[in-house]
């Protein structure tokens, strides 16, 4: 046991990747299932037009709105400092002597390398050759995922091979299942959000959007984080700006926590929100904004690995109690049948 966990603590950075790629393959096999309601032809195809809509929204990302996004960002960060600093004066103003937060390195840190994973992927060439290997990763996983299965299934005994197959579907189709949902929250808060943002004329509202949807792949935390975001760029720009930044907030979040979410957890697996925030510390702590982003899915297919094995281990139990009682019957029917002397019945 020490050595299996002193092992996965040296290789975090690989099984974390490979883990993102399974991530990515279930994106791609639900996106790929989904659309066969729609369009009767092969999976193959289906599967190359899903890849390739992933690919042409990238490139349209990049091309169209990489270079303002660029610019927003560098303007983001210097409003993030701005906002911070003359929040910090308001409470030194009002009583609270002695407050002091270097707001730039508090948004370097950020920014920046947390925990050992954010490290190795820290650079902008980790950071694009780790997203090609997981896209890889994924591709190839999804296109055809059962010789993985059966690869891993050699490593368990015979008897067991069974409940192993069956417990990798149903975390699949979880994983699926999760991964709509997230995708579908995502688009909801980062297009809503760009548009009522817009509509108002806040600053870098492009770049709020963006940013909302990437964080809403976080629950709880990427609500929190991008939040903070709306209000400080918002009251920058006027009170009236800010109460709006506000509204739109809580009113994007509310229809993502009171609608999307309570649908997907219905179809695929109900967390409950201490544990995941619990996960997402943890695994924050640990590994950094990798293991922070796929604490969800991770918490997601532990609990069906351990709901799995409950129900193995209570059929097994029910089994065994049918044994013992038919064996007790037996008895009881053959102690019967000699006392009145005749033979027992099969």
């Amino acid at each position: 046991m020490v050595a299996g966990v002193a092992l996965a603590w040296v290789l975090a950075q690989p099984l974390l990747l490979i883990l993102a790629g399974l991530v990515f393959a279930a994106m791609l096999d639900g996106g790929t299932r989904l659309l066969g309601r729609a369009l009767p032809i092969g999976r193959g195809w289906r599967l190359t037009i899903v890849i390739l809509s992933s690919l042409a929204f990238l490139v349209w990302t990049v091309a169209f709105a990489g270079s303002q996004l660029t610019a927003q960002a560098a303007e983001l960060q210097q409003t993030v400092i701005q906002q911070v600093n003359r929040g910090i004066a308001w409470a030194n103003a009002h009583g609270a002597k002695n407050v002091s937060i270097d707001a730039e390195q508090i948004t370097g840190y950020l920014a920046g390398s947390v925990g050992k994973v954010t490290a190795w992927v820290g650079s902008i060439f980790g950071v694009i050759s780790n997203a090609a290997m997981i896209f890889v990763l994924g591709i190839f996983i999804a296109i055809d995922p059962h010789p993985y299965q059966r690869g891993l299934a050699w490593f368990m005994p015979m008897q067991t091979r069974d409940d192993f197959y069956k417990t990798v579907e149903e975390m699949a189709f979880t994983l699926r299942r999760l991964m709509a949902g997230r995708l579908l929250g995502m688009a909801v808060e980062g297009v809503g959000t760009w548009i009522l943002l817009a509509l108002y004329g806040v600053p870098m509202a492009g770049l709020l959007g963006i940013l909302t949807g990437l964080l809403a792949f976080i629950p709880n935390i990427g609500a929190i984080i991008s939040g903070a975001l709306l209000i400080l760029v918002g009251f920058s720009a006027g009170t009236d700006t800010g109460i709006y930044a506000i509204g739109v907030y809580l009113f994007v979040q509310i229809i993502d926590g009171y609608i999307i979410v309570p649908i997907v957890a219905k179809k695929s697996v109900d967390l409950a929100p201490a544990l995941v925030l619990a996960a997402q510390m943890l695994f924050g702590a640990l590994f950094g904004i990798l293991g922070l982003a796929l604490a969800d899915p991770i918490v997601a297919m532990l609990k069906v690995f351990f709901e799995q094995g409950a129900d193995r281990d209570a059929r097994k139990a029910a089994r065994k109690g049918w044994d013992v009682w038919r064996r007790k019957a037996a008895a009881i029917e053959a102690q019967a049948a000699a006392q009145s002397g005749n033979a027992p019945s099969n």
